[in-house]
Parts: structure tokens; C-alpha cells; sequence
């Protein structure tokens, strides 16, 4: 089997003859082409050119020999195109006004994916053409509890307290975030895989600080609107929540 071929067979349940691998963030921190990219080029800058990004993303799975190549990517790369000023950081997205009132939610503008990240679709496509087939294209897409937590909380946080604080404080809010979060979301993954991404990973990395309780209520409905929209679109998804095992 190709590498291609084990990681979606894997994704859909069918026998494979050896575990699919890849790693988290694999496109970068090791790699000596990466590095030697970053010198010159910011992360920003090599995920808004296509060339750059595919580049990353095809080099890092050649390099290390996975079944899949995730996309280089940021997840927060649809909530700069609804508007929302970010600076990228080594500790994370920085944000120059976090979420406080419903004025502050209904600024979020609706995005077109063609027209607002076209050059992520633009470096799927050439990745999936430089694979080959070796290694099964992995798009991506932040989840919406995460996302959520980094608006609100203007930064990385260790417990997301003021999104939790809002959540419960003020559920029309939350709900109304959430749903323009999750409308940006389903449009940006159905997106992706009509370019050619042929797994969608939806990285909530945050989601497992939360109480099972508290995830079915406040981010599980939202998740599974983007989880069935992949599915809906023709491709498998992963589903990422760092010390997420609470939560099945």
C-alpha cells in the first residue's frame, strides 16, 4: 500500500498493513529546510504563498517518510479573514481586541474561502499534485472551542476562564460566536476538500480542559456541524483534542 492508500483506508475503517502515521506539526521545528525557509520567511508569509506552503507541506512528509502530509496552515488564518487583527507569536496568536460584546461578534464578517484564502486552496492543489499519491493530504481547521478561547481570552491561556466565564455568563453570546465560528468553518473545510485536501483534521486543541458535561452543551453541537460538513463534502475527518480522552 501506498501511504496515500493505508492512511484512508485506516480513516475508513478497512485493514491496512501497517499503522498510518504522522505527526503533529511534522512540517516544522526539526526540519532543516524549514528552518533554513524561516530565516527569511515568516510563518504567515509561507502559509499565504502557495508555492511555500506546499512546499513545506510535501517536503516534511518526504523527509520523514509519513503516511500523511498535514497542510501548513494556522487556524487562525479564517478568523483573520472575518476581520479580527492577530499577531503571531512563539507562544501563539496575540489579539489586538478579544471578543467582549455581541457588537464585537456581529463585526465578524462572513468569508468567501475563494476570495479570502484562495492561497490556501491554491497550495492544496499543489501539493496534492507534488504527493503523488505517496501520502494522503491532510487539510485542516481550528475548532470552534479553541478558536473561540483565543478571541476571547486575547491570547494562550492555560485554563480559558474568561471563555468559560463567558459561556455560562452569557449563552446568547457564546451561541452567537459560535455559530458565526462555525458558519466560517464549514465553508473554509468544504473548501478544502473541493481543492483536494483529502482528510480534514479539526484541531480543538483546548477542548479537553473541559468538563464532558460542559463540552456536550457548550462546544459538541458546533463540532458536529464541521465534523458532518466534511463528511457531507466526501472526505474522512479526524477529530484532535490534546488530553481529550475525558471527552469520549
Amino acid at each position: 500500500m501506498t501511504g496515500a492508500e493505508r492512511l484512508m483506508a485506516a480513516c475508513r475503517g478497512q485493514s491496512v498493513d501497517a499503522t498510518p502515521v504522522w505527526f503533529m506539526r511534522q512540517s516544522g521545528g526539526s526540519l532543516p529546510a524549514y528552518l533554513a525557509m524561516r530565516e527569511h520567511h515568516s510563518v504567515l508569509e509561507i502559509a499565504r504563498s502557495p508555492e511555500l506552503c506546499a512546499e513545506v507541506t510535501v517536503g516534511a512528509a518526504e523527509a520523514l517518510g509519513t503516511d500523511g502530509a498535514v497542510l501548513f496552515a494556522d487556524i487562525m488564518l479564517p478568523v483573520e479573514a472575518m476581520g479580527v487583527a492577530l499577531t503571531l507569536t512563539a507562544t501563539g496568536p496575540v489579539i489586538e481586541r478579544p471578543i467582549r460584546t455581541a457588537a464585537d461578534v456581529a463585526a465578524l464578517r462572513p468569508i468567501d474561502p475563494v476570495a479570502d484564502l484562495g492561497f490556501v486552496l491554491d497550495a492544496i492543489r499543489l501539493a496534492r499534485e507534488a504527493l503523488g499519491g505517496r501520502a494522503a493530504l491532510i487539510g485542516l481547521a481550528g475548532g470552534p472551542f479553541t478558536v473561540a478561547a483565543y478571541l476571547i481570552e486575547g491570547g494562550p491561556s492555560r485554563d480559558q476562564m474568561a471563555a468559560r466565564r463567558l459561556a455560562l455568563a452569557e449563552p446568547e453570546l457564546w451561541t452567537a460566536l459560535m455559530d458565526r465560528l462555525t458558519e466560517a468553518t464549514v465553508a473554509y473545510v468544504t473548501a478544502q476538500v473541493g481543492a483536494g485536501a483529502e482528510v480534514i483534521q479539526l484541531f480543538d486543541s483546548w477542548a479537553g480542559n473541559l468538563a464532558a458535561p460542559d463540552y456536550d452543551r457548550l462546544v459538541a453541537p458546533w463540532s458536529m456541524r464541521i465534523l458532518d460538513a466534511v463528511q457531507t463534502a466526501g472526505a474522512p475527518v479526524i477529530h484532535y483534542a490534546a488530553n481529550g480522552a475525558n471527552l469520549l
